[in-house]
């Protein structure tokens, strides 16, 4: 399986003909701007076109530029844009619908390549309009793609997993904070505060001051309307050595009914969160049990279904990359290198794709050299035989991942560790 980025350039370049009028347009949240070139960079509308993010909006752009078709005799057209926040969503899809070319352009390029018409840091609306357009007519942009209706529900699922995930983050270290400000001991009876016996407590008697007065029939009695299996020799232990840290805690003892009231909206606010995480744990099973390569992919050791969801929701269906090298780009996990003259730089990945994916690939890969033995030994002969740094062979393991992943999908065939080292052979 072969592939040759400069190829794929070349054929994004070859793609504008002289025929085609490209069409570049700076996203914003109200008003659009456009600026339309020829293939070879000449500017063709006299002024720029601003336009309003509405359905009248969309339709002036479309009227404006079958207007400049028919006087400059041009009939292909190609639409570049910026992926801006979520401003570009409604127009692409808008035009994607009536079977318009859109591409994207990346802003780092705009950003790069806006002082090449007038050699000046200025920008404008129009300007930057007019970038878009000569990037295009270069080649530097990718397809815009909508992806079926079980990828988009997935992308949508897991975009709102994320947020909840980190304000439930949030919700853990102010709780954290709580306890090492009113009962620093706490932990040392409970490594993990989340358990139902540590929930328990935290519900009712959360306070050093209300659990020094109590037995520990008491405590397990308090349990029991929790949790089935409150007694039991775990059960005294944990009371016994909770009341006596309690007795002799050092926590602050102000405000102290305050400080109650706030752990309990934490509390209910943290417990509301991980119900309503859960319920999103069974759409994604229900939505990956809609796509086929989901079963292909889970058939890894190691690369459990949240994995799989981030991973099929960041790249979208991966038939449609030709190798692996295309999903770390997708990622940013590509390399990248500066060098000059004797002066070689240092060769970090790149950090041009999506940050959920990249992190989610990453995560995926220390997850498999943990739990399957295949990628545990590769990472160890990696280490102790080629006396590689671990951080190093991880990424090169993650390499190693992605062309896997899309081998696994193009060829139609689930995962085994009889097949994994002539696979891990072609990959590498």
């Amino acid at each position: 399986m072969k592939f040759k980025q400069s190829e794929v350039q070349n054929q994004r370049i070859e793609r504008i003909s002289t025929s085609h009028l490209v069409v570049g347009i700076d996203m914003a949240k109200e008003t659009h701007v456009a600026q339309a070139t020829n293939f070879r960079g000449i500017v063709l509308s006299n002024r720029h076109l601003s336009f309003s993010n509405t359905i009248e909006g969309f339709e002036k752009l479309q009227r404006w530029i079958e207007g400049l078709q028919q006087k400059h005799r041009l009939n292909s057209f190609i639409i570049g844009m910026e992926p801006t926040g979520h401003y570009w969503w409604n127009l692409a899809n808008w035009l994607t619908n009536k079977g318009t070319n859109v591409v994207l352009v990346n802003p780092a390029t705009t950003k790069r390549n806006k002082e090449n018409r007038d050699n000046s840091p200025s920008k404008s609306d129009p300007k930057d309009a007019l970038v878009i357009a000569d990037i295009v007519s270069r080649g530097y942009y990718y397809e815009h793609t909508r992806q079926t209706q079980e990828f988009q529900r997935l992308r949508t699922l897991m975009s709102d997993r994320e947020f909840w995930v980190a304000y439930s983050v949030r919700l853990q270290n102010r709780i954290i904070r709580w306890l090492d400000i009113r009962f620093p001991e706490y932990t040392s009876v409970f490594k993990d505060w989340t358990c139902k016996r540590s929930m328990a407590t935290l519900n009712e008697l959360p306070l050093p001051q209300d659990l020094a007065s109590r037995s520990i029939t008491e405590m397990i009695t308090t349990w029991r309307k929790h949790m089935h299996r409150a007694g039991g020799s775990t059960g005294t232990q944990k009371a016994a050595e909770l009341i006596s840290q309690a007795k002799r805690s050092v926590g602050d003892v102000t405000a102290l009914s305050e400080a109650k009231q706030d752990l309990e909206r934490l509390i209910e606010e943290y417990e509301r969160i991980v119900e309503m995480l859960g319920g999103m744990q069974k759409q994604i099973l229900e939505i990956l049990s809609e796509i086929p390569m989901a079963s292909q992919l889970r058939s890894i050791k190691g690369l459990g279904p949240i994995f799989v969801a981030a991973i099929l929701a960041g790249a979208g269906d991966l038939r449609q990359y030709a190798h692996g090298r295309q999903l770390l780009r997708k990622a940013g996990l590509n390399l990248a290198e500066s060098t000059s003259g004797k002066r070689k730089g240092q060769i970090v990945i790149s950090k041009r794709g999506d940050s959920t994916l990249r992190k989610y690939l990453f995560l995926a890969t220390i997850q498999l050299i943990g739990v399957n033995p295949v990628f545990r030994e590769l990472h160890e002969y990696n280490v102790k035989v080629k006396h590689m740094k671990k951080q190093r062979s991880v990424f090169k393991l993650l390499g190693k991942v992605a062309r896997i992943l899309i081998s696994i999908v193009q060829k139609g065939e689930a995962f085994t560790p009889e097949k994994a080292s002539h696979i891990i052979a072609q990959a590498a």
